[in-house]
């Protein structure tokens, strides 16, 4: 084999390398949260991505809210809800 031949296969190996080791794990992670937010209901207990724990109260088309304790409420967008904590009971 020639020297480039060499040296154009391992620049193919390399990248198919950082693919399967960065690209591809990244956007399974992005296509499991929004599989999370598409599912998100009210009452279910969130944390965002400020570390702020909540109860949601209402769902709209980007943004939820959220009740962090009595009488305090708070709207913010979807993609910062990290984690859902606690889902809805099925009978509420």
């Amino acid at each position: 084999m020639s020297p480039e031949i060499i040296t154009i296969l391992y620049i193919v190996a390399l990248f198919a390398l950082l693919y399967f080791l960065f690209i591809r794990p990244q956007q399974k992670r992005q296509k499991e949260h929004q599989k999370m937010i598409s599912e998100l209901k009210v009452n279910d207990e969130v944390i965002t991505a400020g570390g702020i724990l909540g109860t949601i109260v209402k769902i709209k088309e980007d943004t939820v809210v959220l009740r962090l304790i009595d009488n305090v409420k708070i709207e913010l967008l979807k993609t910062a809800i990290t984690q859902v904590t606690k889902k809805a009971d099925a009978k509420s």
